[in-house]
């Protein structure tokens, strides 16, 4: 049973779990796919009913951010932990390495995705990288077909959200691979382009504070944040 904070239905898991439950979609007939939501998003799906049903759509919903747990326990229905798609996706890669399994990587700017192919199989000798592209086309069909025919297990699919999680239900399917995750700008982090935060501003929930310190740019998007919190604490009244 999904944990609901403000109409997006979060998997209750802490990463070992959704790591494992990653693992068992990869190796299970059929399409599917991963949402990794913040606030922002979840902001974004309370104003769009078909952003909303593509991420509720998902096989698996992870909280990336700090404020959706605090969200999560403030309307009474706690989450086990946060589960940064980052994180994630490092754990399952280390997984998929060991397994012999074979990734695809879509999204962020020309060369980015190359990049990220080749530190990723750097990292992990025995991951295969069926494939690369960017995020700037304007058609899916050749994408989806060059996904296709690399035969990728896995898609890590990059384009920011909602447009990968529309992405991912709407072309899963046809892709032919097992797994798709939707991970934002993961790509310029794993080509080593972006930095993480340091642990002690994850330990302490204040990633999205060291972004916005690096990057001013985004305090049009992290104004979500607070605008999250009052909804919450809104809906949390009308719990009552």
């Amino acid at each position: 049973m999904r944990i609901n904070v403000l109409g997006v239905g979060f998997d209750n898991l802490t990463m070992a779990e959704a790591v494992a439950e990653g693992q068992r979609l990869l190796n299970t007939a059929g399409a599917h796919y991963v949402a990794t939501p913040n606030p922002e998003i979840v902001e974004v799906c309370r104003e769009s009913e078909e952003a909303r049903a593509a991420v509720n759509g998902a096989d698996l919903v992870l909280p990336d951010g700090i404020g959706v747990i605090k969200g999560a326990a403030m309307l009474g229905t706690p989450l086990k932990e946060k589960t940064p798609g980052i994180e994630f996706a490092g754990h399952l890669v280390e997984k998929m390495a060991e397994e012999g399994k074979s990734l695809y990587l879509l999204g962020a700017k020309p060369g980015v995705a190359e990049e990220a192919g080749e530190r990723l199989r750097a990292k992990y000798p025995g991951l295969k990288i069926a494939g690369a592209h960017d995020g700037y086309f304007q058609e899916d069909a050749p994408v989806v077909e060059a996904i296709r025919q690399s035969g990728a297990d896995c898609v890590f699919v990059c384009l920011g959200a909602p447009k990968q999680e529309l992405w991912m239900a709407k072309n899963g399917e046809a892709t032919g691979a097992h797994l798709l995750c939707g991970l934002g700008g993961s790509l310029d982090v794993f080509a080593g382009r972006v930095e993480r935060a340091p642990e002690f501003w994850s330990r302490h929930g204040l990633e999205w504070f060291y972004r916005l310190c690096k990057e001013p740019s985004r305090i049009g998007r992290m104004m979500k944040l607070p605008l999250f919190l009052v909804h919450v604490k809104q809906e949390k009244g009308r719990r009552k």
